[in-house]
């Protein structure tokens, strides 16, 4: 396993003040795509999930895709924020985005989001997409449908994506990482008392002991190359952790980057601000990934030992 501590680029005070004041604000913004960005949405119809492309280049989906798993606790979506983000990833990475807008509890609970998911990610496979030409990326709840979608997938003998990476998924939906009862102050809002009640209103009833549910649970053998990127501040570091240790033991490749400072969500508060350190090292690091993986599976045939 590859862990690798990422320095905050101010003090610490300093650099946690400045994210808790970005995370405040984003409710009360719109956010705007920029100029050079094209969206184009995507329906729901059988065996597809609505979604909207989110492109800033001209390079065909055939080259490369990203399949973008957003968060908000598997209750919530920020339609503008999201594709925002989907924006900067297209430009970082040189490739179209798909943001899957899967099914949300309390409405729809487990297995619905994850279905969701499955169909966006094979539906990509349907358009002619190589599955060595997805990379599949995953925010916090959307981290864990990444990670489930994984487990579901390799049961079902269906080619694996080139990589995955997941932002400060929640792994054990049991809630039994330490980390989550440690002090919160610098992971505001993120609590024991949150996440109980949206992760239960997610599982309605499924164990939450179980995978794919629970993807820490599974079997983690023969997955791609994992990305895990977490704040050293979350509760949900330990999550991150015990994921990354349990995957690497059963011999898939894992690459964990711990950000010093930063509290959960800490991937959406830089997107419009290219000028901040914090910004600069999370944009670089993905494309760096999205770029590395894409090239090592090229001619892989989207499958994995």
């Amino acid at each position: 396993m590859d862990l690798t501590r990422v320095p905050a680029a101010l003090d610490l005070d300093t650099a946690r003040a400045a994210l808790v004041w970005r995370l405040s604000t984003l409710h009360e913004r719109t956010f705007d795509l920029p100029e050079d960005a094209v969206a184009e949405s995507v329906p729901a119809r059988e065996g597809v999930c609505a979604g909207t492309w989110i492109s800033t280049t001209d390079a065909p989906a055939r080259d490369g895709v990203i399949l973008y798993l957003h968060g908000g606790g598997f209750h919530h979506r920020m339609p503008d924020l999201m594709n925002l983000f989907a924006s900067h990833v297209s430009g970082a990475t040189g490739l179209p985005v798909f943001v899957a807008h899967y099914r949300l509890a309390p409405e729809h609970t487990f297995p619905a989001p994850l279905q969701d998911a499955v169909a966006a990610y094979r539906s990509l496979l349907d358009q002619g997409i190589p599955a060595e030409r997805v990379v599949v990326l995953g925010e916090s709840s959307g981290g864990t449908l990444a990670l489930s979608m994984l487990l579901e997938l390799k049961t079902a003998g269906t080619p694996l994506p080139a990589s995955v990476i997941a932002y400060s998924p929640p792994t054990d939906l049991t809630l039994s990482s330490p980390s989550v009862d440690t002090d919160t102050a610098h992971d505001p809002g993120v609590d024991r008392e949150m996440l109980t009640a949206l992760l239960g209103g997610y599982l309605n009833g499924a164990r939450a002991d179980q995978a794919p549910q629970s993807p820490l649970f599974g079997d983690l053998t023969g997955l791609p190359p994992l990305l895990l990127a977490v704040g050293a501040d979350e509760a949900l570091l330990d999550d991150t952790l015990r994921f990354a240790t349990a995957a690497d033991e059963a011999g898939s490749p894992v690459t964990v980057r711990v950000y010093e400072a930063m509290s959960h969500a800490f991937q959406a508060s830089v997107i419009d601000r290219a000028e901040d350190p914090a910004g600069q090292m999370v944009w670089e690091h993905l494309s760096e990934w999205v770029r590395d993986s894409l090239a090592e599976t090229t001619g892989a045939g989207g499958s994995h030992p």
